[in-house]
């Protein structure tokens, strides 16, 4: 198997690098209730996807102790 004969610098080792970065993911507005969501997926707040209802959400019940305002 082959061997560098020289180190490379961390220049050089960080510039083949410059690439392995996350790419952030893009989202969308849900045109019932403007919240943000993955395209091409249900929404999670109304249930909704493509003007259609689709997933029945349930209501959040408020936590114990949890002061109403």
């Amino acid at each position: 198997m082959a061997l560098p004969k020289r180190k490379h610098s961390k220049s050089r080792r960080d510039k083949s690098r410059t690439h392995w970065k996350l790419a952030t993911k893009s989202l969308t507005t849900c045109p019932q209730c403007a919240k943000q969501i993955l395209p091409h997926r249900a929404c999670s707040g109304c249930g909704t996807y493509r003007g259609r209802q689709v997933v029945v959400v349930a209501e959040k019940k408020p936590k114990k102790g949890a002061s109403q305002s």
